[in-house]
């Protein structure tokens, strides 16, 4: 049996969706549906029900589901504990984190860490929400950290790890301060008409905040950018392309330097809470301490 098989159905037992696990897993849909074959006649039982619309999967995969997540995190464990016995060191403690926070939050926390932990060692993978919420569920990571927000929610079962709070942050709508100042930027006038808006993907994390946060109101903007990525739209911003919602520590230097200005009164704002999950039990005594100094 292939680990890739687990790993495709864990990822399809979260989606549910063939066409979005074969994208998530990296291969061809015909190639992922090959893999999930090759495992069903593996076991000599069908996991999933094709006929109903979206999938399900079978009794017996609901049977199997726990049982390959357990698997995969059990050999990832033993691979990483051989590996750093191998190197003689510490294992690698490893995140998933949003790219913002691993830029603007993660790196200078890792560095307070290593002064309390001379031997840590830390591997960071910075994606978005989703494919980091797969990588803890499939046990890539150790530590998932991303921002909370109201009824958002991760897309997995918190249930399945432990999670705390460790901060919180201020989504603001900003600007360009010249480009504002000259061309009247600001969400509180109701004289002013398509003000330029660098967005998010709609169906990202924080595409879906700053909708919640715009609600039923009206502001005069007109989209003229979208990206995934924060730092990008922060470059956009910089350069007095438009106004955007970026996290506030992402540009308190700017805006302490007169470089940009919120746009905007705190009824425009959203809090974004620093959320950080893990499976204690499957943490080593370095992977607890972190845990327990973040």
């Amino acid at each position: 049996m292939d680990l890739n098989w687990l790993q495709d159905f864990a990822c399809l037992g979260r989606t549910l969706n063939f066409t979005r696990a074969a994208e998530e897993r990296n291969i061809t849909q015909p190639a992922f549906s090959r893999r999930i074959k090759s495992l069903e006649m593996w076991l000599g039982v069908p996991l999933i029900k094709r006929s109903t619309y979206p999938i399900q999967l079978s009794d017996a995969g609901h049977q199997f589901l726990p049982v390959a997540r357990e698997t995969i995190a059990n050999l990832s464990d033993i691979r990483q504990s051989i590996r750093a016995e191998e190197r003689g060191s510490t294992a690698f403690q490893r995140f998933a984190v949003l790219h913002t926070i691993s830029v603007n939050y993660l790196s200078r926390r890792i560095a307070d860490l290593e002064q309390q932990f001379p031997d840590l060692r830390v591997r960071v993978y910075s994606d978005n929400l989703s494919t980091c919420c797969h990588l803890l569920l499939e046990a890539t990571c150790d530590f998932l950290l991303y921002y909370s927000y109201k009824d958002v929610a991760p897309n997995f079962d918190e249930a399945l790890f432990v999670r705390k709070d460790i901060g919180t942050e201020q989504f603001i709508p900003v600007a360009k301060t010249s480009a504002a100042t000259d061309g009247g930027w600001d969400l509180d006038r109701s004289d002013i008409r398509d003000i330029p808006y660098l967005g998010y993907d709609p169906s990202s994390f924080l595409g879906t905040v700053v909708d919640q946060t715009i609600g039923k109101r009206k502001p005069p903007l007109k989209l003229r950018y979208m990206d995934a990525l924060t730092e990008a739209i922060k470059r956009r911003v910089l350069s007095g392309s438009g106004i955007a919602w970026l996290p506030e520590g992402a540009v308190s230097e700017e805006i302490a330097s007169g470089a940009l200005m919120q746009v905007g009164g705190s009824e425009w704002e959203a809090t974004l809470t620093l959320s950080l999950h893990c499976s204690l039990d499957r943490l080593d005594m370095t992977g607890k301490r972190v845990w327990e100094a973040l």
